[in-house]
């Protein structure tokens, strides 16, 4: 979707997303003018705003330096800020981006049920709006949604844990525990709803049973995606079910929280079960080859903020960006695209980290 100017009319702009969203799937596409409403592209060199959440991650970490050197690359002026301190201080940052005159704004959201005033500013400001990672839920003032597959990555999961637990043990039934993230990280959802696709016919059948009856997400919920909460929860679950009992298998939906789950159990006593996790972090990487942490999920964090970039030259050159998809935000259908996630083993992790030398270098 090319920027729409705040003078257009609430109709003439949805008709003009409609089309465009219709029609970008495929290609990239110039939005004509007409009857005083524009879809222009903007000049180069424009600033271009990057809110981020917190510092949970190495991915994060990573995504800051590459926006920064990416954009200035490709003649952009970046502004990249992390909200450390919460929802508050990232509706600050987006103001302020807004009053910097940013054309774009990139946003991977702390909360993003928490944001609809700041991005209606964005729009009536003439913004693009791009939700990174983390769709921007419950507001009409997003124009794009840019992530891995999160639902397949939950899927990816599920089955990992239940291949890793079938190699160690040829037939159930099966001990298992279940994590989830944060639930004001609209990804918590999608990626415990994959899972549990695979994971709750296994379940109904027996084949699967989770000890300490905790199913549902808000009961596996980890807040803050912060490891001494997931530990803490480790310990009260081996502490409580599995004095005389073997744990199998426990769901981690990321790397921070797998490794967590790991020193809970070591520190117990315990045999180490399947353990998955997810952003292919050094630490987990390395626990994958030593044998420990049995799976993690590869979500190139350099291919997600490439495309984001991608995203910002097509809208500066007035083209529609290609999209895969739409998803439902809770408001409206957002024009989505979506990269495929990879599961990493043992096995492959050669081969999923052949074009990333750092990782790479820890398979050897």
């Amino acid at each position: 979707m090319v920027r729409i100017t705040k003078t257009m009319t609430t109709v003439a702009a949805v008709a003009v997303v409609s089309a465009l969203a219709l029609s970008g799937c495929g290609r990239a596409g110039t939005a004509s003018e007409g009857s005083g409403d524009t879809a222009s592209g903007f000049d180069a060199g424009a600033t271009i705003g990057v809110a981020l959440p917190q510092k949970t991650s190495e991915n994060w970490v990573l995504a800051e330096s590459l926006f920064n050197d990416g954009l200035k690359n490709a003649d952009f002026k970046p502004e990249v800020q992390f909200a450390n301190a919460g929802v508050t201080e990232q509706q600050n940052q987006i103001t302020s981006m807004i009053s910097n005159g940013a054309k774009v704004l990139i946003v991977g959201a702390v909360d993003g049920s928490q944001l609809d005033t700041q991005l209606q500013q964005a729009k009536d400001a003439g913004v693009t709006v791009i939700a990174y990672d983390r769709i921007l839920k419950n507001t009409s003032a997003i124009d794009y949604y840019l992530a891995y597959d999160n639902y397949k990555v939950g899927q990816l999961q599920g089955q990992a844990l239940l291949d890793g637990m079938s190699s160690k043990k040829s037939s159930g039934p099966y001990n298992i525990e279940l994590f989830a993230g944060s639930n004001d990280d609209a990804n918590s959802k999608p990626f415990f709803d994959g899972a549990m696709s695979v994971l709750q016919p296994k379940i109904d059948d027996g084949t699967v049973k989770v000890a300490s009856g905790q199913m549902d997400q808000s009961a596996a919920a980890t807040q803050g995606w912060k490891a001494e909460n997931a530990q803490k929860r480790m310990d009260t679950l081996l502490a409580g079910f599995y004095t005389g009992t073997e744990l199998d298998g426990v769901l981690s939906p990321n790397d921070t929280l797998a490794r967590a789950v790991l020193t809970s159990v070591k520190a117990a006593g315990k045999p180490i079960p399947v353990v998955t996790g997810q952003d292919s972090e050094v630490e987990s990487v390395k626990s994958i080859m030593a044998g420990e942490q049995y799976s993690t999920i590869n979500k190139d964090t350099r291919d997600l903020v490439n495309a984001a970039i991608a995203m910002v030259k097509d809208l500066q050159q007035g083209n529609t960006p290609q999209t895969t998809s739409e998803q439902d935000n809770g408001t409206k259908q957002v024009p989505t695209k979506f990269l495929e996630p990879v599961i990493v083993t043992k096995e492959n992790a050669a081969e999923a980290y052949a074009n990333n030398p750092a990782l790479e270098a820890l398979t050897k």
